[in-house]
């Protein structure tokens, strides 16, 4: 059998060669997954969020970064959808959303890993500090990022010829940045909870358990991304890690249901019950 090759010509002015066929095979295969996670993440990713919408009370904050993670999620499924249904009028639009949506995802898991550590490395500043205005700012600055750096590149590539290298160096930093904070949120729970005899030792495999699937699930789904971008800013293709690199970001709204979902069924009484249980405490010394 012969091979399809065709070569094409990249914004260096290099060409690159590729087997169509295989490639298609590779799409088809992206195809199928992104329906499976468009009809199973969609209609629960709905459910979960207006469950934890419950959750919101006054001075209960912590569902609030949660709900903002997979209203993000719930942006890109439905992007997602618009793309599978070939809409390619507006193309452009939904890309912009989609990846701003997923820089989103990106910025509520950096926060919400940063709580995990917070509320055991520091759990008066957090006490104290744990207010609605601030998880307002915070998720607002969270939502501003993306979209912000997205117009500052088409502004900078419009009016001063920005470079692709450079488009790329911005998103090679933005997810690599992640990096280090999951492992110090992580490295710094750890040492906070081995010095701690307070925290029982299920809640202590749970917290930890949250904080290293944040990261294991960041490094299986966003690394290959990232070593996809790094090797097109070196002027590198490769097409099994670009629709790979592609099908593990839309994964990840699943990922995120699976994680947070998974762990919350059964912390969110005992939460309930320490929130209730430092009300009490502070009554009676007040008393």
């Amino acid at each position: 059998m012969t091979e399809n090759y065709n070569n094409v010509t990249h914004w260096n002015g290099s060409y690159e060669y590729f087997d169509y066929e295989y490639y298609q095979k590779l799409h088809f295969i992206r195809h199928v997954v992104t329906c499976i996670v468009i009809s199973i993440g969609l209609p629960l990713t709905l459910m979960v969020i207006c469950a934890l919408c419950f959750l919101v009370r006054k001075d209960h904050v912590a569902p609030i970064y949660v709900i903002n993670l997979l209203i993000s999620d719930l942006i890109q499924l439905c992007c997602l959808l618009l793309l599978e249904i070939n809409q390619y009028h507006l193309r452009a639009i939904v890309d912009y959303i989609y990846y701003s949506g997923l820089m989103t995802s990106v910025c509520f898991m950096v926060v919400v890993s940063l709580e995990r550590y917070l509320v055991i490395a520091h759990p008066l500043w957090y006490r104290f500090k744990r207010t609605i205005k601030i998880s307002v700012v915070v998720s607002v600055v969270a939502w501003l990022l993306p979209p912000v750096i997205f117009l500052l590149l088409v502004l900078f590539s419009l009016l001063l010829w920005v470079t692709v290298q450079v488009i790329y160096s911005v998103f090679i930093i933005f997810f690599i940045i992640p990096f280090p904070l999951f492992i110090f949120f992580l490295v710094g729970t750890l040492r906070a909870l081995s010095a701690s005899v307070s925290v029982p030792f299920e809640e202590k495999r749970r917290i930890v358990g949250i904080l290293v699937l944040v990261l294991l699930i960041y490094t299986l789904l966003f690394l290959p991304s990232i070593i996809f971008v790094i090797l097109r800013y070196m002027n590198i293709f490769d097409q099994n890690l670009d629709v790979l690199s592609d099908m593990f970001f839309r994964l990840s709204p699943l990922a995120d249901l699976i994680l947070y979902v998974y762990f919350r069924k059964e912390s969110i009484g005992k939460l309930c019950t320490a929130v209730n249980w430092c009300r009490v405490a502070n009554a009676d010394t007040n008393i």
